[in-house]
């Protein structure tokens, strides 16, 4: 281990340490702002209840003298407030909001949505599309008045009921209440959602100018794929005014299948239970000043097909008095780009995208050049195919260059050979490598011009392969034996699961896999080298790669896999024109000789920079092995 390695190993430990001592004062401190938060919530509510209690039936103070570290125990079944007690013992209505993109079920338990239905979609086996099912949801303001509260207990009272508007309250006294309005506009899957506040002052405290929203979700399972659904969907929020990004749940620390959570200290807009294509958002006009968000995923075998339990807690201050609104908004639909961005608050941002680099593609390239082709084609297997001959098209430059420099380093190949022949020995690596660079400068080739350009690729790759499993538009949409772009084709149902494969066939994937070995195959050409580790590099492209492509793709979106297949035969066709129209032999044959005739170029500093690392590299190999000798 030389100096170098230790002084590396050494920073990288420090910086390990510091980062640890970093995350465990950061840790401390928000457990302290949270032990703050509840000691002065503890206190509120046994001081409430305290004053309740003096003025309460017996049944009221006896559960005040079983409180216990400040939460009331009982009050569940008797409210002080003779009007709490009434609406709590209430039965249950329900009411619809409807329009053409949404029918949601309200009920006047806790004034809420009991379930919503997403019209003009399906799930995968063809069934109405609820993003919200009976009894899947609970939603409720929790506040203090003579005691602790949850508005989700009561039931509320009916005052205006149509297709587009429902208001109910819930009454304090004959005239305080909370009044939850709805209102459903024709053509939006955005539902206005006012919290009205009426001569409340009377009965919360002065200095509890707040309340919590607690609203607890199951999402069912809408699609064919458990994996790529689950991989998909999770919990999101966004601060107010970031418009960058969004923070993703599903990426903060925790397994996926043990569930994961964030206390969220400062103020944030809205908040998403995202699933693969459909989310369900509420947002606050004037942002949430804290959260506590959490999700976690039910194992693919649940009796009841639900993919994942959401919960939010979330903390919203208002400006006390006798006649208060607070605003809020909840979206109810498909994770569709355009759909989500029309309504100008970031709910686009949900859609997984890719990186600032990716997702700058995505948004500025392939999204636009999709939806163009898509308003004069139905068929998204053709446009799938345009979208990837344009793409092939407009980085065919890089390709030729790639090819060109490829081309011209097999014909330097004897060369090559002659120089590997002269230095067999480990000993003069450092002169068998400069002369092979004085080789390559004589021709006027680039020892990168074969690789850079292919890497200038990657991003465009990377691009497709975050854009197509999030395609709402591939949804459902069928093409040759696919029934179902955006999840895995299906050609033969095994029974039975093999690890890392699954349990099908999907024929895109083999397909896929075979272009790929005759891809590698017709890219490779008649190369020779005798070279062991290049032999094992192109076995391993020529052999390892198609299976390896194969058990992956198995499981991917049959539109993704689709396009690879596509790339793979467009590749091939590329390489045969290239060969046959652009690439001549013995003319680049005659300009390497004229190049190599005139004498070598002046070495860059760049290759100057790189022979002196080799010749210190090569000086301390000689080192040791004359310190070995002794």
């Amino acid at each position: 281990m030389n100096k170098n390695t230790i002084i590396g190993i050494t920073l990288i430990g420090l910086l390990l340490i510091g980062f640890s001592v970093y995350n465990s004062k950061i840790a401390r401190e928000q457990q302290e702002i949270q032990r703050v938060r509840d000691s002065v919530a503890a206190a509120n509510a046994l001081e409430y209840a305290e004053r309740a209690a003096a003025q309460a039936p017996d049944s009221l103070s006896e559960a005040v003298a079983s409180t216990d570290g400040g939460k009331v125990q009982g009050y569940a079944s008797t409210y002080a407030n003779p009007y709490l007690e009434q609406a709590y013992n209430a039965g249950e209505e329900f009411f619809f909001l409807e329009n053409d993109k949404l029918k949601i079920k309200y009920t006047t338990k806790g004034g809420q949505a009991s379930t919503v239905l997403v019209k003009d979609y399906y799930t995968c086996d063809s069934s109405a599309l609820y993003l919200m099912k009976e009894d899947y949801s609970t939603f409720g303001l929790q506040l203090y008045t003579d005691q602790y509260i949850n508005t989700g207990d009561f039931t509320y009272e009916t005052v205006v009921s149509n297709d587009s508007t429902l208001v109910m309250r819930l009454y304090f006294s004959d005239t305080a209440y909370i009044e939850h309005c709805y209102s459903l506009p024709a053509g939006s899957y955005l539902v206005d959602f006012d919290v009205h506040m009426v001569n409340m002052d009377r009965h919360i405290p002065r200095n509890a100018s707040q309340f919590e929203i607690a609203w607890n979700m199951d999402v069912p399972r809408l699609e064919k794929g458990y994996k790529n659904e689950q991989n998909y969907s999770t919990v999101d929020y966004k601060y107010p005014g970031d418009v960058k990004k969004v923070e993703n749940l599903g990426l903060m620390r925790g397994s996926r299948s043990g569930g994961q959570h964030e206390d969220v200290t400062t103020r944030i807009e809205w908040f998403a239970f995202q699933q693969q294509y459909f989310s369900a958002i509420l947002r606050a006009d004037d942002n949430f000043e804290s959260g506590n968000l959490s999700l976690k995923f039910y194992p693919e075998t649940d009796p009841e097909r639900r993919l994942m339990a959401c919960s939010a807690s979330t903390l919203v201050q208002y400006d006390a008095g006798a006649d208060v609104t607070v605003p809020f908004e909840f979206y109810f639909g498909p994770n569709l780009f355009r759909t989500l961005k029309s309504y100008d608050y970031g709910f686009e941002k949900i859609v997984p995208l890719g990186g600032w680099l990716v997702r700058w593609i995505n948004r500025g390239i392939i999204i636009p050049v999709f939806d163009l082709f898509g308003r004069f084609i139905s068929n998204y297997g053709i446009i799938i195919l345009l979208l990837t001959v344009l793409i092939k098209l407009i980085i065919s430059p890089l390709t030729l260059k790639s090819y060109m420099s490829s081309a011209k380093i097999n014909i330097l190949r004897p060369e090559l050979d002659k120089i590997n022949a002269k230095y067999p020995r480990q000993e003069d690596a450092l002169k068998k490598q400069q002369e092979t660079m004085d080789l390559y400068r004589k021709a006027g080739v680039n020892m990168f011009g074969g690789c850079l350009p292919m890497l200038l690729q990657f991003p465009v790759l990377f691009a497709m392969f975050r854009f197509f499993p999030a395609s709402f538009e591939l949804r459902q949409k069928g093409f040759l034996w696919a029934h179902d772009l955006s999840t895995y084709d299906s050609i033969l149902d095994l029974g039975f699961n093999i690890p890392l494969y699954g349990d099908h066939v999907s024929l895109f994937a083999i397909l896929c896999a075979v272009s790929m070995y005759f891809s590698a195959r017709m890219t490779q050409g008649n190369t020779s080298d005798n070279n062991p580790q290049m032999k094992s590099m192109r076995n391993m492209t020529l052999y390892f790669m198609p299976i390896f492509m194969l058990f992956i793709c198995n499981n991917l979106s049959s539109g993704l896999t689709y396009y690879y297949l596509l790339s793979n035969l467009i590749m091939m066709l590329q390489t045969w024109v290239i060969r046959r129209f652009f690439v001549d032999e013995k003319k680049i044959m005659a300009r390497v000789q004229a190049a190599s005739a005139k004498g070598a170029k002046p070495k860059s500093k760049f290759q100057q920079r790189l022979e002196a690392i080799q010749k210190a590299q090569q000086e301390a190999i000689r080192e040791q092995q004359k310190q070995r000798r002794r």
